[in-house]
C-alpha cells in the first residue's frame, strides 16, 4: 500500500525558542502538520506553580504570542498544528486558541489530550525510587505528571482538529501520532 507523502514542521523546540522559523515553516514549508514543542520538566513545573496561582493559567506563557501568526496561515493551508504548550493546563490553553480564532473570525477545530497531570494520585506515604524516602519528606510537590504517548493522542488527531494541545507528552509523540494517523 502506497500512502502520500507526510510532511511535518518543528516550529519550535523548547519554550524559549524562536517564533518565526515557525511562520516561514507555515508559509513556505508545504506542511501538511506544524509541531511546536515547548515543554520539558522545568517548564511543567513552572506552570504548574502559575496554575496553582491562579487555576485559569498554566498553559505555556507564549501561547498567545506564538499562535496569533499562524492561526490564520494554518487555516489557509491546512496545516495542523500539534503542540506540547498546554503544558499544566490544556484544557484553559484550548480555550485560549478558541477565543483567539474567534477574534481573528478563524473557524478553527481544537482538540484538547488531557490525562498526564497525576498529581492527585500520589499518596503522601509514596516512596521516591531514587531516596526510598516517602513523598510527605519533601517539600511541597507541586507537580507529577505522566508522559502520555501516541495512543493518548490519536483520538485527538482522528476528530479532525486543527490545533491538537496537550500537556506532558513524550516529545517524540508529538511528531509520531500524525505518522500513525497518516
Amino acid at each position: 500500500m502506497v500512502t502520500a507523502p507526510l510532511r511535518i514542521g518543528s516550529g519550535a523546540g523548547f519554550q524559549g525558542d524562536r517564533f518565526e522559523p515557525a511562520v516561514v515553516l507555515a508559509e513556505q514549508g508545504n506542511l501538511d502538520y506544524l509541531v511546536l514543542e515547548c515543554l520539558a520538566e522545568r517548564t511543567i513545573a513552572l506552570a504548574q506553580k502559575s496554575k496553582l496561582d491562579d487555576p485559569a493559567l498554566g498553559y505555556d506563557a507564549f501561547l498567545r504570542r506564538r499562535l496569533e501568526p499562524l492561526l490564520p496561515l494554518i487555516k489557509k493551508r491546512g496545516i495542523r498544528i500539534v503542540t506540547n504548550m498546554g503544558a499544566a493546563n490544556p484544557a484553559a490553553a484550548g480555550r485560549i486558541i478558541i477565543e483567539m480564532a474567534r477574534q481573528m473570525r478563524l473557524a478553527i477545530k481544537v482538540a484538547v489530550v488531557t490525562g498526564d497531570d497525576v498529581l492527585a494520585q500520589l499518596s503522601p506515604d509514596t516512596r521516591i525510587i531514587e531516596s526510598d524516602r516517602p513523598l510527605r519528606t519533601y517539600a511541597n510537590v507541586i507537580s507529577a505528571n505522566a508522559y502520555l504517548g501516541v495512543e493518548a493522542m490519536l483520538p485527538a488527531l482522528a476528530s479532525g482538529a486543527d490545533v491538537v494541545i496537550t500537556g506532558r507528552v513524550a516529545d517524540p509523540s508529538l511528531f509520531l501520532a500524525p505518522i500513525v494517523q497518516h
